[in-house]
């Protein structure tokens, strides 16, 4: 596995040269800030954790500003989410987030965000209409990609973002979004711009959270700039046949580890999944999902599986036992079909067998002869993942038949 000299090499100092990268100062790595799009907008307004009934609208400022959601339908219904939870029109110094509620599913809107200074200064800018369709849980197909591991590698970015199709229902982007998060200014370029590209458009995005998007000083700010549906790093939601389960694999050595800095509290955090898990897959709309996928970035299976790592020497997890110990009874008995993961930095595709009668499959690294697209859809006949190279070359596939009819 080639994961680990690829951190020694970044850490070293690698200089990437574009937009919301890493670049170097005084010998370490650190993204270059995109340049303003406009006197108020630093970023696009970034669609994130769609719902049948809405979605959350993420954007960066470069001050004081308030802002608000404005959206319209194909047969002319308008509205405008301009409410925070404590009765505010959202506002911030540096991000800006609102959640639209009340859409109807499966249905195609137009949205954009407005912003205003906040600061007595008369300046007001509106960003540009942005197309998104709402989730629909009753649909007959459903159709998505997967990101993983991009590590600010702009190269990468850049061409996943060309081949990444915009007319899918959502894209996952499977954790490990940055190395580490030693300086603050890192955060917004990475997760609002990447590689400065505007990536959520035409495929709205969840993210699920990868070891190094918890590691640095600066981690725990990661939340004020992305959305998911509940608030929480774990969650659930159904798109068409399709019923998926998100989890947070949390860091890949144990939470005493010196390097981190008494910062990692994962262990209460996968039991609390654990018991999440028995709930949410009792109820109707995933327990009878004809199928039923699991995103989560660390793997819970690896092709080679040793009883002890020495985490005192160096030692680090390919696959998360820590989650599987806690999730594995709960995702056999809710029948799951597939664990999607990435961490590697290779790919893999383990077939289930009689203890493991889950599928697993991990897609690349971050450099660009190592990264993949993870492609799936669902329909009446199958449900099918195919991982591409950036070149298109096909690397795997696999498909799954519908535990109940369609």
């Amino acid at each position: 596995m080639k994961r680990r000299r690829f951190l020694e090499k970044l850490a070293g100092g690698a200089v990437l040269g574009t937009a919301g990268t890493l670049g170097t100062a005084e010998g370490k790595p650190q993204p270059v800030i995109p340049p303003l799009d406009g006197p108020l907008l630093k970023t696009p307004a970034a669609l994130m954790a769609p719902r049948a009934d809405g979605i959350e609208v993420v954007w960066a400022v470069d001050r004081l500003c308030r802002g608000w959601v404005e959206w319209q339908s194909a047969d002319g219904t308008k509205g405008k989410a301009a409410a925070d939870p404590f009765g505010f029109v959202p506002q911030g110094d540096q991000i800006i987030r609102v959640r639209v509620d009340g859409l109807k599913p499966g249905t195609e809107y137009r949205i954009r965000a407005v912003v205003e200074s906040g600061d007595g200064q008369a300046a007001r800018e509106e960003g540009p209409w942005r197309k998104f369709r709402t989730l629909d849980p009753v649909a007959k197909t459903t159709r998505f990609v997967v990101w993983n591991d991009t590590h600010q590698w702009a190269d990468t970015i850049g061409k996943l973002h060309e081949i990444t199709p915009t007319d899918t229902d959502f894209m996952i982007w499977n954790g490990d979004t940055c190395n580490d998060w030693h300086e603050e200014a890192w955060l917004t370029p990475t997760l609002l711009h990447p590689g400065g590209c505007d990536v959520t458009a035409g495929r709205p995005v969840f993210l699920t959270m990868g070891n190094h998007d918890t590691r640095g000083k600066w981690a725990f700010k990661v939340p004020e700039r992305i959305a998911t549906p509940d608030g929480r790093p774990f969650y659930a939601f159904r798109s068409g046949p399709m019923a998926v389960i998100c989890l947070h694999t949390g860091e890949d050595k144990p939470d005493d580890h010196p390097s981190f800095g008494g910062r990692a509290a994962f262990e209460m955090l996968r039991r609390e999944q654990a018991e999440w898990l028995g709930n949410v897959t009792a109820r109707p709309e995933f327990r009878d999902a004809p199928y039923r996928v699991v995103f989560c970035h660390i793997p819970l299976r690896w092709t080679k599986e040793a009883p002890a790592l020495a985490y005192d020497k160096g030692a680090y997890d390919a696959f998360s036992r820590a989650s599987r110990t806690q999730w594995h009874d709960a995702l056999v008995k809710w029948g799951t079909q597939v664990v999607v993961s990435g961490h590697t930095h290779s790919t893999a595709l383990i077939a289930a067998n009689g203890e493991f009668p889950y599928v697993q499959l991990v897609g690349g690294g971050p450099q660009p002869e190592k990264a993949t697209l993870i492609s799936g859809s669902a329909d009446a006949k199958a449900l099918k993942f195919t991982c591409r190279d950036l070149a298109g070359k096909v690397l795997h596939e696999v498909e799954f038949k519908p535990l109940r009819p369609i």
